[in-house]
């Protein structure tokens, strides 16, 4: 059995990334009051009132995750958002009252965002998200940072999350062996840029979002805007469009026509998806930290157990 973390043990660590957030923002010179949870799942999101800035503290993380490795991605993040910003694209930049880079404190890594006016008045349209993410995907061909090859598909992880997961309760034998023999094909695919490009030679690569950007929009009362470019990393664009189906990848090809981009290439969307899955699949090995991926993760393993298996 699966030893999960209670629900006092969950809000212990909030308490302890809100605290951490609001000491490393008073040291930053911040006017901070009140540290308001606005969000908690595996990142704390935290309003440092009255100050007009927003901390965010990853708290549930890959085990094979390092300070090092993390404040490299946070910072990453910070760099993409901020070039963004500065080009017109509509995203949430850093916050221009700090420096922008992540803050070590209490064991948390700490990064820092302007407070945004959030538009509750309608639900998220992903139709139109997934429109919207050619226009990123647009504005992001000339980012000249230095980005790892698919990244965000995490293939280490996945590997040794698959194994950690063997002799468990949280997923079926069956559904472990078809995972890992889905994975010996993939694996190579999603570690290695040339091993990808000779498999398909017909799609270009380009710096990409990482995270579904359709999911990660957020409505402002300005508009939406991109953010959570947590995972940015370089690859082809169907990675962002993964596992979302035929409506959202239809009205991406919309936008992709629209900014003269190249639509959809239904063999690599057909990888992502498969890769996507997998992926979830090892983030069970994380469900100690937050029981509730094991329920929320269902559909999308449900979705692929209805597949046929890639090779």
């Amino acid at each position: 059995m699966t030893a999960f973390a209670t629900p006092e043990e969950i809000a212990h660590r909030t308490t302890a990334a809100r605290d951490a957030a609001v000491a490393a923002g008073r040291e930053l010179g911040l006017e901070i009051t009140e540290g308001r949870v606005l969000y908690e799942l595996f990142s704390v999101v935290v309003h440092l009132a009255p100050s007009p800035v927003v901390a965010r503290v990853p708290t549930v993380l890959p085990h094979t995750t390092t300070p090092e490795s993390l404040a490299k991605r946070q910072q990453q993040e910070l760099d993409v958002a901020q070039w963004l910003h500065d080009r017109g694209t509509p995203v949430i930049p850093p916050s221009p009252l700090v420096e922008r880079k992540p803050v070590r404190r209490d064991g948390f890594s700490i990064t820092f965002w302007p407070f945004t006016d959030e538009d509750g008045s309608s639900e998220p349209d992903y139709v139109k998200n997934s429109e919207l993410s050619a226009d990123l995907h647009k504005a992001l061909r000339d980012y000249p940072g230095e980005l790892e090859f698919l990244s965000s598909a995490e293939p280490r992880f996945v590997r040794e999350g698959l194994r950690r997961l063997e002799g468990g309760d949280l997923v079926t034998p069956a559904d472990l062996r078809r995972a890992r023999a889905e994975w010996e094909v993939l694996e190579p695919l999603a570690s290695d840029e040339a091993a990808f490009r000779a498999k398909f030679p017909q799609v270009d690569l380009q710096p990409i979002h990482g995270d579904s950007p359709p999911a990660n929009i957020f409505a402002s009362t300005d508009g939406p805007l991109f953010s959570d470019f947590e995972l940015i990393t370089y690859g082809p664009v169907e990675w962002d469009l993964a596992g979302l189906g035929p409506e959202l990848t239809a009205a991406y090809d919309r936008g992709a026509r629209k900014n003269g981009l190249r639509e959809l290439d239904p063999e690599v969307l057909r990888f992502v998806n498969a890769v996507g899955a997998i992926r979830v699949l090892a983030y069970l090995s994380c469900a100690d930290q937050l029981p509730a991926m094991v329920e929320f993760m269902q559909p999308f393993i449900n979705q692929w157990r209805d597949t046929d298996p890639y090779a």
